[in-house]
């Protein structure tokens, strides 16, 4: 199974439209949307924004070149469906469209400044407590670090709290009681390629199913999402109230807290800073500038060991879902890829260019000078570990023996098969399997005959 991943304009859409144009009702909201844009959107909304009127939709055709003409209709079709542009029939066969007066608004105002101040800028002196950047850099990845390590099972569950326990599990990232593992917590084959995401497309990954689970519990989302995508626009250091926070919002922050996006001294302070993964990720594609990233530290061998040179409990845990452990040094482990160990990680659902995916991502670089990175022997085996549970394809069914004639195993036998519920016959042996929902009609012409 593929992870779906989804960016800011996939989620608009997902909403309705009485929750969008809530939301464009905010600037952040509308310049965070208006940054994602293809540069032809961009322009489009650009040449409308201070337009009052509607614009004939054969006006805008002489905005692009005819070899254009597929760009500029799915220009046209991404901004009425992100409900930046909205539709309205001018005369008699002419359709035109006229900008959101919602979203013009508060673009308008984000671009030329004016409006409401997206944070509270009261504040009771000066911080006692201060936080530099590389303590917010360190809290952020230590925090985030923390939720992967219950991912792949390296943490405790005491580590962070149940309701990021069952986000983890309504994202089906792990799952609880899989079959063949156990009652313990396991990481599932979406949950291992949100392992090879950047940190902050794994965290909007994350709180977007956050925000879908909300949703469904008939919870108003506007107010969080605004404070979300406000988040992007401060400043990496500095501390801001919470004071004009709504009692939701403060629900928010503590969640907010434990991800990693935010800082906050005690569960009660009236501050909080905002950290470097709450602040790049908006889209969820952006790069922390390696903040929270790790360079390559993987070494493979063509005798199946693998060499771990890090000293991070994380890197090393990952490693161990498709490895046995051997040695566990200060900054180096040792792991051998065996058939067992590579089977158990095909039975969380993690596949064979997953663990080559990660295996390349993670080289290390002196690795990186072979060609190709990972050695044929190894990519090749694990792929055929992975073929070996593809062989034998388990279908359940009814077995008929002991046949007194030849000839009746031969009737039953064309019986069945007529009606398309013969699954496997061995003559010399007159056995007979049909499928389970042909038993029944089998039985009853077989029951029948004898009685004949």
């Amino acid at each position: 199974k593929k992870l779906q991943t989804t960016d800011l304009h996939d989620f608009l859409r997902s909403l309705s439209k009485d929750v969008v144009d809530r939301l464009y009702e905010h600037p952040a909201v509308c310049i965070a949307v208006f940054r994602e844009l293809p540069v032809l959107d961009k322009h489009y909304v650009m040449r409308t924004l201070f337009t009052d009127q509607a614009v004939a939709e054969q006006l805008m055709s002489g905005w692009c070149k005819a070899s254009c003409r597929a760009e500029h209709q799915a220009a046209l079709h991404r901004l009425e469906k992100l409900r930046i542009w909205q539709s309205q029939h001018l005369a008699v066969g002419q359709r035109g469209f006229v900008t959101n007066p919602l979203f013009q608004k508060s673009l308008r105002t984000a671009i030329c400044g004016g409006g409401l101040a997206w944070f509270s800028s009261k504040q009771a002196g000066g911080d006692k407590h201060p936080r530099d950047i590389p303590f917010l850099e360190k809290y952020a990845r230590d925090r985030w670090e923390t939720i992967l390590h219950y991912l792949v099972g390296s943490g405790s569950a005491s580590d962070i709290s149940p309701s990021t326990v069952r986000l983890l599990q309504q994202a089906g990232l792990m799952t609880i009681g899989q079959e063949g593992m156990g009652p313990q917590p396991a990481i599932t084959s979406c949950g291992f390629q949100f392992l090879l995401m950047e940190t902050s497309a794994q965290a909007w990954y994350l709180l977007l199913h956050y925000f879908k689970v909300l949703e469904k519990q008939g919870k108003d989302i506007v107010e969080l999402f605004t404070f979300l995508l406000s988040l992007n626009f401060a400043t990496l250091g500095k501390d801001y109230s919470t004071d004009a926070l709504s009692k939701s919002q403060l629900e928010f922050l503590q969640d907010l807290r434990e991800y990693g996006l935010v800082y906050q001294r005690k569960h009660k302070s009236k501050r909080y800073y905002p950290t470097r993964l709450a602040i790049s990720f908006a889209s969820g594609y952006s790069d922390t500038s390696g903040a929270l990233s790790s360079e390559g530290f993987l070494v493979v061998e063509t005798n199946y060991r693998v060499f771990a040179y890090t000293d991070s409990p994380l890197y090393v845990g990952i490693v161990a879902l498709f490895c046995e452990m051997q040695y566990r040094l200060p900054q180096m482990s040792v792991g051998i890829l065996t058939r067992a160990s590579a089977h158990e990680a095909f039975k969380s659902g993690i596949n064979a260019d997953q663990i080559l995916q990660f295996l390349r991502m993670h080289a290390h670089p002196e690795q990186r000078k072979s060609s190709p990175i990972i050695p044929p022997t190894i990519s090749d085996q694990i792929r055929l570990w992975q073929v070996e549970r593809n062989r034998l394809h388990f279908k359940e069914g009814v077995l008929y023996s002991q046949f007194s004639t030849a000839e009746d195993f031969q009737v039953l036998k064309n019986y069945a098969a007529d009606l398309g519920v013969l699954m496997w016959a061995n003559s010399s042996k007159r056995f007979i399997v049909v499928t389970n929902t042909g038993h029944k009609d089998v039985r009853s012409f077989w029951r029948s005959r004898k009685q004949d």
